[in-house]
C-alpha cells in the first residue's frame, strides 16, 4: 500500500515530468513568441480545495520591471540547494529554455534584451485578472497574502498604505501576514487591521510586555472549502526589532515560536481541521527548517526571501510554496483532501506578463483613483540611465551602486552603507528615471541619510554582524536580509568562516589603501534603525544626485571577493 509521503512524492514527480505545475508549458509555447492568456491561466483543476498565494508585492500596483538575482549563495544544509541555485543552473534544474519568458520571468541572464521582448511584468489590476480566472473554477478557492504589501512606493508613503489597502480590498483577500506593514507604526497598523474585511493573521505576534498573543492578530482561522475543514495559520516575519526600527512598534514581540506553532496546529487538527496551511513570512530557509521541526503543516506558503520557484519544495510530508515578489507571480495549489489527509496537489506558479494578461477594469480604477492625486509628482522624469538598474543579489545590485554613488557625493563622504533590501523594480539601459522609480528603490517611514564618523574597526564590527544574518548556517540565526552594500569600501569574504573572522581586507577604493582599524572616516547611510536619526529624506539625496548627473551610468562593481560559495 503506498504511503502518504510516497503519495506525496508521486506529486511531486508528476508535477515535473508530466507538466502538473503546469510551468514547462507555457515554458515552451512561450519560447516561440505565441503566448496567450488562455494558456498562462490554463490548468488541470484537481482535488477538492483551491489555494491563491501572492506575497511581497511591496506596493506595486503598477506593472514594472523586476530582474530576478544572478547570486544567491545557500550555506550549511541549504548549499546548492533552491532557491540557492541561480542563472543557468536554475534554467537547467527546470528545464527551462534559453531566450524564453520563462528564463525573463525567472532568470537574470540577458535580462534587459529580453524585456524589450517580454514587456513589463505585474500590475494589481493584471493579478485581479488571473484571481478571477482561478474563482470561476474554483468559486470557494482561498486567496492568502504573505505579507509587505502596505510598503514600497510614494503613493503608499503618502498615503500610509490606504492606497494598498483599498486596492487590495479589491482582491478580495481571505486572510494576510505581515512584516514590513509594521514600519507604518504601531497605532497605524492597529488602525487598518481594525477596518480589514478580512482576517489578520499572526501566530507570533505577542504582546511584549505580558508576552501573550494579541486579539488583533488572531493566530489562525478556519475555512469551509470543498467539504473540507481548512485551518490557515498565520506567521509573520519572526525579526522585526531586528531587522525593523523596534521603537516603531514597542508594543509587540515576534520571534518564530516553533512551540507555539507547534501547539497551534496540534490546537486546529484538535477543533477538526483536515488541511493545516501555514501563511508565513519567515524566509525560505527558515520555512524549511520550521517544515522540519513542526509536524501536522500541509502546506506552508512561503515569503519574505522574495523567492520564485515553479515547483514546490517537500519537506517530509509538507509542500512549501515560493510565490515571487512585486507583483510578478500567482501562485495556485489545488489540493486532494481525502479522509481528513492532504493526498496529493497540483500546482502552477503563473508569471503576470502585463502585455498577456487583461486587465480587470474594475480595478484599473481603483488603482488610478489611489493614483490621480500624485501624477504630476510620480511621472516628472529626473534623468536617464545608460545602465541596467537592478537590486536583488547577496552583495550588490546597481540600483544601490547608484544610491552609494549619490551618498558619497551628496553628503561628503568616504564611504557609503546602503541596506540590503530586496525589494525595488528594475530600470532599463535607455530608460527615464522618473521620481517614481527612486521612491520605489528607497520609500520607507525611516529614510533619513546619516552621515556620522566610524572607525575602521566599527565598520569591521557592522559587515561582520550583517555577514553573520546572511551566511549563519542555522536558518534561525539569518535574521536580516542580503549584505549591506557599499561604497568606497571593497572587501574580501569568505562565507564559510565563523562570525568575527569571514571579512579581511578591507580597502578604501579611492585611495587604494587598507583600512585602518583606529583610524576615523566619514560615513553616508540611510534606514538607520536608531530613532531621532538626522538627515535629508534619501530619495531627495538620490534625486539631487540623479539631476546633477542627468544621464547615469553604473559602472561593474568587483570591490567585493567572495570565497567559499
Amino acid at each position: 500500500m503506498i504511503s502518504r509521503r510516497d503519495f506525496l512524492q508521486t506529486s511531486m514527480a508528476a508535477s515535473a515530468i508530466l507538466g502538473a505545475s503546469s510551468f514547462g508549458q507555457w515554458s515552451r509555447v512561450a519560447a516561440q513568441q505565441a503566448l496567450t492568456q488562455d494558456q498562462l491561466l490554463q490548468f488541470d483543476t484537481f482535488g477538492n480545495v483551491s489555494l491563491i498565494h501572492i506575497t511581497d508585492i511591496h506596493a506595486q500596483l503598477k506593472p514594472i520591471y523586476f530582474r530576478e538575482p544572478s547570486i544567491n549563495i545557500g550555506v550549511g544544509d541549504n548549499k546548492g540547494q533552491v532557491p540557492h541555485v541561480t542563472g543557468a543552473d536554475f534554467r537547467k534544474m527546470y528545464g527551462i529554455d534559453d531566450g524564453s519568458p520563462s528564463h525573463y520571468a525567472l532568470s537574470s541572464g540577458d535580462f534587459s534584451a529580453l524585456a524589450q521582448a517580454y514587456g513589463r511584468v505585474g500590475g494589481l489590476d493584471r493579478v485581479s485578472t488571473v484571481i478571477n480566472a482561478i474563482r470561476a473554477d474554483r468559486p470557494d478557492a482561498i486567496l492568502l497574502d504573505g505579507g509587505d504589501t502596505w510598503h514600497g512606493s510614494y503613493t503608499c508613503y503618502q498615503t500610509e498604505g490606504q492606497d494598498m489597502v483599498n486596492v487590495m480590498n479589491a482582491l478580495k483577500p481571505d486572510a494576510m501576514t505581515f512584516h514590513w506593514e509594521f514600519t507604518l507604526g504601531s497605532e497605524r497598523v492597529q488602525e487598518i487591521v481594525e477596518g480589514l474585511p478580512f482576517a489578520a493573521l499572526g501566530q507570533n505576534i505577542f504582546d511584549a510586555e505580558w508576552d501573550e498573543p494579541v486579539d488583533i492578530f488572531p493566530p489562525y482561522k478556519f475555512f469551509e472549502r470543498g467539504g473540507v475543514n481548512v485551518a490557515v495559520i498565520g506567521q509573520a516575519f519572526p525579526y522585526m526589532p531586528i531587522a525593523n526600527p523596534g521603537w516603531m512598534f514597542p508594543e509587540y514581540s515576534f520571534g518564530i515560536r516553533d512551540e507555539n506553532m507547534q501547539a497551534m496546529v496540534d490546537e486546529v487538527r484538535a477543533k477538526g481541521a483536515e488541511l493545516v496551511v501555514v501563511l508565513s513570512h519567515n524566509g525560505f530557509d527558515v520555512d524549511k527548517k520550521m517544515a522540519g521541526k513542526v509536524t501536522g503543516i500541509d502546506v506552508i506558503l512561503s515569503g519574505h526571501t522574495h523567492d520564485a520557484l515553479p515547483e514546490p519544495v517537500l519537506v517530509g510530508e509538507t509542500i512549501i510554496v515560493a510565490s515571487g515578489s512585486n507583483g510578478k507571480f500567482v501562485s495556485r495549489v489545488d489540493l486532494d483532501v481525502r479522509d481528513g489527509r492532504m493526498m496529493g496537489f497540483r500546482h502552477k506558479l503563473i508569471p503576470i506578463f502585463s502585455d498577456v494578461i487583461e486587465p480587470d477594469k474594475a480595478v484599473t480604477e481603483v488603482i488610478d483613483a489611489q493614483r490621480a492625486p500624485y501624477m504630476a509628482e510620480l511621472s516628472e522624469v529626473i534623468g536617464q540611465s545608460e545602465s541596467l538598474l537592478y537590486r536583488r543579489g547577496n552583495f550588490n545590485g546597481t540600483w544601490d551602486d547608484l544610491i552609494c554613488d549619490a551618498l558619497i557625493s551628496e553628503r561628503e563622504a568616504d564611504i557609503a552603507m546602503s541596506p540590503g533590501v530586496r525589494w525595488g523594480p528594475s530600470i532599463l539601459p535607455g530608460q527615464d528615471i522618473t521620481r517614481e522609480d527612486i521612491w520605489n528603490v528607497t520609500s520607507m517611514t525611516y529614510g533619513r541619510a546619516y552621515r556620522t564618523e566610524m572607525t575602521g574597526e566599527f565598520i569591521h564590527v557592522i559587515l561582520e554582524d550583517v555577514a553573520d544574518n546572511l551566511f549563519n548556517p542555522d536558518p534561525y540565526y539569518q535574521q536580516g536580509g542580503d549584505m549591506v552594500r557599499l561604497g568606497g569600501l571593497g572587501y574580501r569574504i569568505d562565507i564559510t568562516k565563523p562570525q568575527g573572522s569571514r571579512i579581511t581586507d578591507m580597502t578604501l577604493l579611492k585611495t587604494g589603501e587598507a583600512l585602518d582599524a583606529s583610524k576615523t572616516y566619514q560615513v553616508a547611510g540611510w534606514a538607520s534603525v536608531n530613532e531621532g536619526t538626522e538627515g535629508p529624506q534619501i530619495w531627495d539625496v538620490v534625486e539631487s544626485h540623479i539631476r546633477k548627473q542627468g544621464t547615469v551610468r553604473v559602472e561593474p562593481n568587483n570591490s567585493v571577493k567572495v570565497i567559499g560559495a
